[in-house]
């Protein structure tokens, strides 16, 4: 992943299936985004989330915490989370 794309302050959707795979491996984390309910995000999954507008960083995010990913891990390797959406 190109990791000067997390710079500009948000992630965009695409980033957030690099990160899902890199972090969560391809096969669990896509089941993850189809069939988990994520309670922060009104009971959607991420994929439903994500369809529904959703920023990608607040939807990774929700999905770690959720997971227990601490912050440590949760960007892959060698990368920086990008700041949090203004709203």
């Amino acid at each position: 992943m190109d990791s000067s794309l997390c710079t500009l302050g948000h992630v965009q959707e695409r980033e957030f299936w690099q990160l899902l795979e890199e972090v969560l491996g391809r096969s669990y984390g896509r089941a993850l985004a189809h069939d988990q309910v994520l309670d922060r995000l009104g009971g959607m999954t991420a994929v439903d989330a994500l369809g529904a507008g959703e920023e990608p960083r607040v939807v990774w995010n929700v999905l770690c915490d959720q997971m227990g990913i601490p912050d440590s891990q949760r960007w892959g390797k060698g990368h920086n989370a990008p700041p949090m959406p203004v709203r």
